[in-house]
């Protein structure tokens, strides 16, 4: 995956480009250049550099919904992007709670006030699965729908995005496990967000669980990035505290990983810092006070942040082991996110403890200076206090994880895409014991 380029198909395509390369470069240039990133480094307030050898020789790629909404009365402004879309009827993907507490009553009287017909299927469940998939797709069918609105946290979103691309694709869900295996655009889709962490409305990345093999599959694909992605912090009021704290963490994963992300540069990172400076700040406050609206129009922001940060720049072995958590024991994704964390960035400072300076900077502890061992020390006991402050469990072994199931655990995670962009690949054994020192963790 992070290695293939349209050059590997096309092998001639440097070869022509060499030319109008020429043209524009030259020797004295390249040198000039090279000595002025030399005395760079990653450290600064958005790095100064890439944190990595750069992996292609044909840039990088920033994945972005068309058009995104943010800010309080955003499902307003979105009313006129969806009639302009052109589209008829839409099929709603939520779940029965969203609904039985009146919560999407806000998107359908908005859609019947500007004339959009609906369909809705509310048969998502956390953690997603291909058979709500697929009762997505035929509900869809039924109603002769051309287009999706999600409406909710990461799951909706999530299964929102496979029916719209297993409509137009066919086969089975299962077929698109992986980087980049659909042919066809999906079906527009309008991502309607309500929490604050997943940044699935946003994202090119979509879970569902296979509860055939107990594994969540990472599908990672340009095709699923919304059309519209809507942020609006008014809907995101009602989330109960242990909600907010869970996707909140998730968030804090995703800019972390993104920031030390093989596949990170300086506009990711860029994203991904001030998110976390974002969160660190406002999670507590969203979560102390739900109706404290700056705090959830910030954690908005700043899930939105970390969304483009990891969209663009990859994840590591947090989700790829959280996945697994969650696929075998259907923990919530958002507190396995925050229970690794620690265990996998102490993993992860071994190889790159210089980033963790940034890190420390962002989260406020300006006092490290350019120290990265104390950098690391204050950053891995900053993510255990936000943790305990948020009432995070302590450790795997209470969100259900057996000791016996560390193997296949293991070997799944190292199958997940996610983990692709690690800044070290750990072996099988390594990865065993991680979710052991999730498991003994106090």
């Amino acid at each position: 995956m992070a290695g293939y380029s349209a050059a590997d198909a096309h092998p001639g395509v440097h070869a022509s480009m060499d030319g109008i390369y020429h043209s524009t470069s030259g020797s004295d240039l390249t040198v000039e250049m090279e000595k002025d990133l030399a005395g760079h480094t990653t450290q600064g307030a958005h790095g100064m550099n890439y944190h990595h050898a750069v992996a292609s020789n044909e840039g990088s790629t920033f994945f972005m919904p068309s058009k995104s909404i943010l800010g309080e009365g955003a499902l307003a402004g979105a009313m006129g992007q969806m009639k302009a879309l052109g589209n008829k009827k839409a099929l709603i993907v939520t779940d029965a709670v969203l609904v039985k507490v009146g919560a999407v009553k806000a998107l359908t009287n908005a859609l019947s006030n500007v004339g959009i017909e609906y369909a809705l299927y509310d048969g998502c469940a956390p953690n997603p699965t291909v058979e709500q998939v697929d009762a997505g797709v035929k509900v869809l069918k039924e109603n002769n729908c051309d287009f999706v609105i999600s409406f909710g946290g990461g799951s909706p979103h999530d299964c929102a995005k496979a029916v719209s691309m297993l409509t137009t694709n066919g086969g089975s869900i299962r077929d698109y496990e992986g980087v980049d295996k659909s042919t066809k655009p999906m079906m527009p889709l309008v991502a309607v967000n309500t929490t604050a962490g997943t940044a699935a409305e946003m994202t090119r990345f979509c879970i569902i669980t296979d509860d055939a093999r107990h594994v969540k599959m990472a599908l990672v694909d340009w095709r699923l990035t919304p059309t519209l992605a809507v942020n609006d912090p008014k809907l995101m009021v009602g989330m109960p505290k242990g909600l907010t704290a869970a996707t909140g963490m998730d968030a804090l994963t995703h800019a972390i990983e993104a920031y030390v992300s093989t596949n990170s540069n300086p506009v990711t990172d860029a994203n991904a810092l001030h998110a976390m400076k974002l969160i660190t700040t406002f999670l507590p406050k969203a979560v102390e006070d739900g109706k404290n609206m700056k705090a959830r129009d910030m954690m908005a922001s700043a899930e939105f942040l970390a969304g483009m940060a990891f969209n663009s720049a990859g994840l590591g072995y947090v989700h790829a082991m959280a996945h697994q958590l969650g696929g075998m024991y259907h923990a919530a994704h958002g507190v396995c996110n925050a229970v690794l964390l620690p265990v996998v960035q102490t993993y992860n400072a071994k190889y790159v403890p210089e980033l963790f300076i940034d890190i420390a900077h962002a989260f406020g502890y300006y006092e490290v200076g350019q120290d990265s061992q104390k950098a690391v020390e204050v950053v891995l006991r900053a993510i255990k206090d936000l943790n305990k402050k948020l009432n995070i469990p302590k450790n795997i072994k209470e969100l259900g994880a057996k000791p016996e199931d560390f193997e296949t655990l293991a070997e799944n995670a190292m199958k997940d895409a996610c983990g692709a962009t690690n800044p070290h690949q750990p072996s099988k054994s390594e990865v065993i014991e991680l979710f052991r020192q999730a498991y003994e963790q106090e």
